[in-house]
């Protein structure tokens, strides 16, 4: 059957790492949207699309080699209860493609390509928890069956994949159920390549308890996953967690975490913590561990993507 090329595995091929983009969230907010909604992001695609366009350019023009789309908190139902039809929710969702698309499109036409590839397009699918908003996405305690699970992911993998996303990000996953439950998504779409990042309970296992060397072994003989990792994490338990996961694989290990700063889910603050360069000043370490793909998640900014990308290109 025809295969999509892995675009992970094109750059790793010519460049020893693929340097991610940053929060999107945090770079929103600069430009003066308000956030604070169930949508989250995905409320900037109703109201101010062209800030979300604007927010990819600018980590293109920072060295990414890789854009997330806003497509985190998109959801049928998310978007549906803000009587949206069901048509018009599957637009948006391929939206966000279109956009990460255009920025990278106009970026690569205009701007210096000296020692860098093409970026890719990486659609963002987000946990369930991030639909409920309750900050389960860091605990993974749904209670659901895989049926739901299933429902509720399927239509956005196919809106994504129909708007030409180069890749599938799964991310932010903190149960090894919904894990599970998208890697046999992924299998209905033969043809397509994700990554799977985990968010992080201790530096040896995901939210939900589940060790990290359990899920990396699971996921290793499925091709399909082009990279396993962690994302949102703080800094200081990236090293060991890599360390976990790449002792029972041999793909490419993915990191981006947050600032370090501490999430409270009720008052939806971010508070304390590292607020350090610390994508730049862990990177050596990382790498050295296994990581092949690193940027920064929650409160990582396009400056953190300039200096991580002067260090390595």
């Amino acid at each position: 059957m025809w295969q999509k090329q892995n675009p992970i595995k094109a750059i790793l091929e010519e460049f020893n790492l693929v340097i991610l983009d940053g929060a999107l969230a945090t770079e929103l907010e600069k430009y003066g949207c308000d956030l604070n909604d169930p949508l989250w992001s995905a409320r900037v695609l109703l109201e101010n699309p062209e800030l979300i366009y604007q927010v990819h350019l600018d980590y293109f023009r920072a060295g990414a080699d890789c854009a997330i789309t806003a497509s985190y908190q998109a959801t049928m139902e998310g978007l549906t209860s803000r009587r949206l039809s069901k048509e018009e929710a599957v637009e948006l969702i391929k939206k966000t493609v279109f956009l990460a698309r255009k920025a990278r499109d106009d970026f690569w036409e205009q701007d210096e390509k000296l020692n860098r590839p093409k970026p890719f397009i990486a659609a963002s699918v987000g946990p369930y928890g991030a639909y409920i908003a309750d900050g389960s996405e860091y605990r993974g305690d749904y209670n659901v069956s895989d049926e739901v699970l299933t429902a509720f992911h399927r239509p956005r993998i196919e809106a994504l994949i129909e708007a030409g996303a180069d890749v599938l990000a799964f991310e932010t996953i903190p149960s090894f159920q919904e894990a599970k439950v998208l890697g046999s998504l992924l299998q209905e779409f033969p043809s397509t390549y994700a990554w799977l990042s985990f968010t992080l309970q201790t530096n040896d296992k995901m939210s939900d308890g589940t060790a990290l060397k359990v899920c990396s072994q699971y996921f290793k003989e499925n091709d399909q996953i082009a990279a396993i990792g962690i994302n949102c994490a703080s800094p200081s338990l990236v090293t060991i967690a890599i360390h976990q996961l790449a002792s029972q694989t041999d793909k490419p290990i993915i990191v981006y975490p947050n600032s370090g700063e501490i999430y409270n889910a009720k008052t939806k603050t971010w508070r304390g913590g590292e607020l350090c360069d610390g994508l730049v000043d862990g990177s050596n370490e990382w790498f050295d561990a296994g990581a092949r793909l690193i940027g920064g998640c929650c409160r990582t900014s396009p400056e953190e993507i300039k200096r991580l990308f002067r260090k390595w290109r």
